[in-house]
């Protein structure tokens, strides 16, 4: 049972990238899911989320209309395509899932680096 993240790298400002996250061992479609992300020096921050419950998304202020959450079931994968990159979207992003929107996430990726810089 695994999270296996990929599609990090370096991008200019305004770029963008999209990040994937491929489940083995068990059926995505049957959890919540989410990317997280910590900058150098700052708390982990969760910036979009699909529900276990109704499978809604949240996203987090500082992404909201550039970044966009969304999975493929038969492909047991999860994305977040990433749109009008900033240099403060320079982070290790994570993917992870969750039982349900009050639960912690408990499967973690191995997270993927995102560096943004001219």
């Amino acid at each position: 049972v695994q999270l296996q993240a990929s599609g990090g790298g370096l991008v200019q400002p305004g770029g963008s990238l999209r990040l994937s996250c491929v489940a083995s061992g068990f059926t995505l479609d049957l959890y919540g899911i989410g990317w997280l992300r910590q900058a150098p020096g700052k708390e982990r921050e969760t910036i979009a989320c699909i529900s276990a419950e109704d499978s809604s998304t949240l996203y987090a202020e500082s992404v909201k209309g550039r970044f966009t959450i969304s999975r493929d079931n038969p492909k047991n994968t999860m994305y977040l395509q990433m749109n009008s990159l900033k240099p403060e979207d320079t982070a290790v992003y994570y993917c992870a899932t969750q039982s349900s929107l009050s639960a912690p996430y408990d499967l973690w990726g191995q997270g993927t680096l995102v560096t943004v810089s001219s």
